[in-house]
Order: structure tokens, then C-alpha cells, then sequence
């Protein structure tokens, strides 16, 4: 076997390839990470619809007012009260909040992000 006599290291091409990678996911993450911090903030909002008080004996209208106001308070910009799915059967009320959100990345490239997130009340 024959080794050679000294090591190279990693050529400039190589170093170019490799912080062009870095970049674009530092990019892609700076682009995505509001979406997963927002739909956590909407998750958290329809999860507090359980702790209201006669929750399931509000009209549709009322239940979205609620989700509103508190949209605001958490400052849920990327989807509104009307966009949430309010269906009551039989005292068992689901809210679902199904949407996506589109964010530009490079030139005419998007990244899609989509959320499903829903709750079910039960009347006690």
C-alpha cells in the first residue's frame, strides 16, 4: 500500500458546496419556524376552548368570537376565527382548524406548511 506523503484538506469547491448547503437550511428554517411557532399558538388556543364553562352550549358564532379575541391576544395572524371548522353533534362539539401556509424561499420557490389541529368538547 502505498500512503500518500501529506493530507489534503477539503478543496475550495468543496468548502463553497458545503456553507451554500448550511446557508440554505439556516434559510429554510428562518422561513419555517414562525408557521410551527404560530400553529403551536393556535393548537394552544383551541385547547383552552376545553377549560370555558358551558362551552358546548355556545352557538358556532359565540365559539368563534371566543377563538377570535384570543387570536388576537396571541397575536395569530396566518389564520382568522372564520377559518375554523365549528361542527356540534349531539352536545359533542369538534373545532378543527385545518390550513396551510405558503412562504416564499428563493425566486419562484415555496415552501408549503400544513396544519390540522382540533379539539373535541364534550358536554359534562
Amino acid at each position: 500500500m502505498h500512503y500518500p506523503q501529506r493530507q489534503q484538506g477539503m478543496t475550495l469547491l468543496g468548502w463553497i458546496i458545503v456553507l451554500g448547503l448550511i446557508a440554505f437550511f439556516v434559510l429554510l428554517t428562518l422561513r419555517l419556524l414562525p408557521n410551527y411557532l404560530e400553529n403551536f399558538k393556535v393548537a394552544e388556543t383551541l385547547a383552552s376552548l376545553k377549560n370555558e364553562p358551558d362551552i358546548t352550549r355556545k352557538s358556532p358564532a359565540e365559539i368563534r368570537k371566543l377563538i377570535d379575541r384570543r387570536f388576537i391576544i396571541n397575536d395569530v395572524t396566518r389564520i382568522e376565527a372564520r377559518d375554523v371548522t365549528i361542527t356540534n353533534d349531539k352536545g359533542r362539539v369538534t373545532v378543527r382548524a385545518q390550513y396551510e401556509i405558503r412562504v416564499p424561499v428563493l425566486g419562484n420557490v415555496d415552501a408549503v406548511t400544513k396544519f390540522d389541529e382540533s379539539v373535541e368538547l364534550i358536554r359534562n
